[in-house]
């Protein structure tokens, strides 16, 4: 069959099967993929087979590497391997992990720097506005849901009696783990902020107090009388004299008390208030500030690219890696019960942000059904879930968004910022494959319809944007003669209702 009888019947079928609104449409949609779908298996050749693999090689080669190490690891285990031997087999999954944490520190300044000083004219600095906020409150209600869900599932609930862990956790009060937080915002030595952090220590110094007690054990300045008080006809002198009498006695305890303190890691959340507050300045300075934004574009571009050179690698370190970690583990059915838990938690969050929140964020600003427009984006989605990859950024992951496997990346980034161990992260590879589909799918939901919400509010803008693009030569004359325009529509509205 031809590729024009194949759209003609694909279009003929659509037209029998599609209903009406927007359910009927997306029938139709699903259904006119699944006759593609057949009319390509029909048709498959060679060449078909070969670009899919060349086109979904990172995927296949990350499953692979899952799979090969958790064979390998269960072949590994009767021998009883030390911990030396064990830490020399998962050398290169150690390769991996210095090589992502390498990247954090140019990732974000140069994400970070390149994004904000894009937003420098007016029109795009309000829609750019605009889509921070609306990025910034759709992250703190996922930041909310993620919680949520934890504080609920427990996904790491038996860890310390089912895992063996080194060390211990160190319990820091409150206010002044929220004062280390704001601290560590505003590094004094941006130098010093790419290797080490603000934190609080603790010491303990010894403090003397002197008590004088009297003779029947009260303390004395609790019963001592007023020069000039008299009592049952007793005179302040002999109060004075009884108290000669009184037993003074020191005592001394310890106090812990807080001082100053730091901890090696990159101060993550300095470096992107400083990154921030850097590029709304360049992007501020116009045309003075082009050859900076050159910069840290071709900046950019060079971590991005060396990114993915790295990701390739990943799966060999991913492999052993995970063949190390099930070496280590002394109860496999925990870490297996972890995983499961783990995996329902993130898969609940995601299906409530992107299934709750987002259209009803849509819905709130455009008083629109959103459900049409996800049923628009259904082969978006399903691209998205399928590569494993989308084209724009959050906040989250600004800057390694658009690359296969980035949240190994972002998970780096957010355990470094934080001071947590990143050899943990092992334990995750083994479902991240999975679950990076359905963070991508959310990623690209979040995007259009937060490209639907910013386009619905800046519908005069982008009017008055498109009319300069249309006759450049009119420019300010243009904005002059609109609002001459609505200024006597106004005076007439006026003069008509007074008559």
């Amino acid at each position: 069959m031809s590729s024009h009888g194949n759209s003609l019947f694909l279009r003929e079928s659509g037209g029998r099967l599609g209903g009406a609104g927007w359910p009927g449409r997306l029938r139709e949609r699903l259904r006119q993929r699944a006759l593609r779908t057949r009319l390509q298996l029909q048709t498959l050749t060679r060449e078909h087979v070969l670009r899919f693999l060349r086109r979904n090689a990172f995927i296949l080669l990350t499953v692979s590497a899952v799979v090969i190490g958790v064979g390998l690891a269960f072949a590994l285990r009767p021998y009883q391997l030390t911990y030396r031997q064990i830490k020399y087999f998962s050398f290169p999954g150690e390769l991996l992990m210095r090589m992502l944490q390498m990247l954090v520190l140019p990732l974000i300044i140069s994400s970070l720097v390149t994004g904000m000083a894009s937003l420098d004219n007016k029109a795009t600095g309000r829609m750019g506005m605009r889509a921070a906020v609306y990025y910034m409150v759709t992250t703190i209600i996922a930041v909310f849901i993620g919680i949520l869900m934890v504080t609920i599932i427990h996904p790491g609930k038996g860890s310390k009696e089912g895992l063996h862990r080194e060390g211990r956790i160190e319990t820091i009060p409150t206010a002044d783990a929220f004062m280390d937080l704001v601290r560590n915002m505003f590094p004094p030595n941006l130098v010093e902020a790419c290797f080490k952090q603000f934190k609080t220590q603790y010491s303990t110094r010894v403090v003397t107090r002197t008590v004088v007690r009297t003779e029947n054990g009260s303390e004395l300045g609790a019963s001592m009388p007023s020069p000039s008080s008299v009592e049952n006809g007793t005179s302040f002198l002999e109060n004075v004299t009884r108290a000669l009498g009184s037993l003074q006695e020191v005592l001394s305890f310890e106090e812990t008390v807080p001082v100053p303190g730091s901890a090696n890691g990159i101060n993550a959340l300095g470096l992107v208030v400083f990154s921030v507050a850097f590029g709304l300045v360049i992007g501020g300075m116009k045309h003075k500030g082009r050859v900076l934004r050159d910069f840290f574009d071709s900046l950019n571009e060079a971590i991005m690219r060396l990114v993915g050179i790295i990701i390739w690698y990943a799966p060999v370190g991913i492999l052993f890696l995970i063949a190390g970690k099930i070496l280590e583990m002394e109860d496999m059915a925990v870490l297996g019960g972890q995983l499961g838990m783990y995996t329902l938690t993130v898969i609940v969050g995601l299906f409530l942000h992107a299934g709750g929140v987002l259209p009803l964020i849509y819905f709130l600003v455009t008083h629109r059904n959103p459900f049409p427009f996800i049923g628009g984006m259904l082969q978006a989605l399903i691209t998205a879930m399928g590569t494993s990859s989308s084209i724009t950024a959050t906040a989250a992951s600004v800057g390694a968004a658009g690359i296969p496997q980035a949240g190994l990346v972002t998970m780096v980034i957010v355990l470094t910022s934080v001071g947590l161990p990143t050899e943990d992260i092992t334990l995750i590879i083994a479902v991240d494959w999975f679950l990076d589909r359905l963070r991508t799918m959310t990623n690209v939901l979040g995007d259009s319809i937060g490209a639907a919400v910013i386009e619905h509010l800046s519908q005069r803008e982008l009017e008055l944007q498109e009319a300069e693009l249309t006759l450049p030569s009119l420019g300010k004359p243009y904005k002059s003669l609109m609002a001459h325009e609505k200024g006597a529509s106004r005076g007439r509205g006026g003069n008509e209702s007074a008559m």
